[in-house]
């Protein structure tokens, strides 16, 4: 395995770690609390714990972190969001905008750090600006239009000799098909989209119902509901033939083809949260947007598929699973 791990920020300044942990002079565990649609096992959540501990963090000895999860039960998130509230925690991360939405309705005081990977902050009215946030919401929010085109283009670069594309996603990913089916049509590609309702997914009929219409390979956009089924989703592509290319690295260790990594911003939203628990304003921190992602490649899959993968393909990936 090649690893070759890096990120940029905006403005091109990269953010240094403190090089003293805050944790060892708070007089009481931090409490942190995060309500999330996935279990607490996720890669991004393994992402966020090593930098708390990087920061002396120690779960169980200076830390307490609330988890609250709800797997496939989008209708029961108000509620989850009002018992998070009342165990009393000092921070709140969250990661999509259901959750943010239904914790914003049962506290305006308590601080919270998102990770926004499938919504926009500012448009979406949560945050008052990039630059200065404003009230109780700070973070770190992906612009996943953006990443979606730099997935397409590397499935272009990759297989210039298939031009119909595959794209499942449902209503958490909802920001970044416009960006997927837009880039389609600038390449002059089919686009064959399929929007998943109503968990659990079937993630068997969807697969089959892209490969049935002629998709050439296929786009998982990014949403909390697909996670637990990587190895699933993963098998899937592979069984239909279908190059594959996701967001999370996770998806690639599953055997998808290839994955963009984001996990960073996670192990980042550790370092706001301790200047939080340290006396910061969230209305003060300014949103981070990390421009760069891991490039993962699955060579194995790459095999089990008859594929040549270009020497330039492999010569940009991070990371090759042999």
């Amino acid at each position: 395995m090649k690893r070759r791990t890096f990120i940029t920020l905006l403005g091109g300044a990269a953010v240094a770690w403190p090089a003293v942990a805050h944790a060892q002079e708070r007089p009481r565990p931090l409490r942190i609390g995060t309500l999330s649609l996935n279990p607490r096992t996720s890669a991004q959540r393994v992402a966020f714990e090593q930098g708390l501990r990087e920061l002396g963090y120690i779960d169980g000895q200076n830390l307490v972190i609330e988890y609250i999860s709800a797997p496939d039960r989008p209708d029961r998130i108000d509620e989850a969001a009002r018992e998070l509230v009342r165990r009393n925690v000092d921070v709140i991360v969250l990661e999509n905008h259901i959750t943010l939405k239904s914790v914003m309705s049962a506290t305006s005081t308590l601080p919270i750090v998102i990770i926004a990977t499938s919504f926009d902050p500012v448009a979406l009215g949560v945050v008052a600006s990039i630059a200065r946030p404003g009230g109780n919401i700070t973070g770190f929010y992906v612009r996943r239009p953006e990443l979606v085109e730099k997935q397409i283009g590397l499935l272009a670069e990759t297989f210039p000799g298939r031009t119909r594309l595959g794209v499942i996603w449902d209503a958490v990913s909802g920001e970044a098909f416009p960006a997927a089916e837009r880039t389609a049509i600038a390449l002059g590609w089919g686009l064959e989209p399929l929007k998943l309702e109503h968990p659990p997914y079937d993630f068997a009929a969807a697969f089959r119902s892209v490969a049935e219409r002629g998709a050439q390979m296929v786009l998982v956009l990014h949403s909390g509901l697909f996670t637990e089924n990587r190895a699933h989703i993963a098998a899937l592509a592979l069984q239909h033939g279908l190059p594959s290319m996701f967001t999370d690295k996770i998806y690639a260790d599953a055997g998808g083809l290839m994955s963009t990594d984001l996990s960073i911003a996670f192990r980042r939203a550790a370092d706001y949260v301790d200047r939080i628990a340290n006396g910061a304003r969230p209305a003060d921190l300014p949103i981070e947007q990390p421009t760069s992602f891991v490039l993962t490649l699955n060579l194995k899959t790459a095999r089990a598929l008859g594929l040549d993968v270009p020497p330039t393909l492999l010569a940009r990936a991070d990371e090759v699973i042999e």
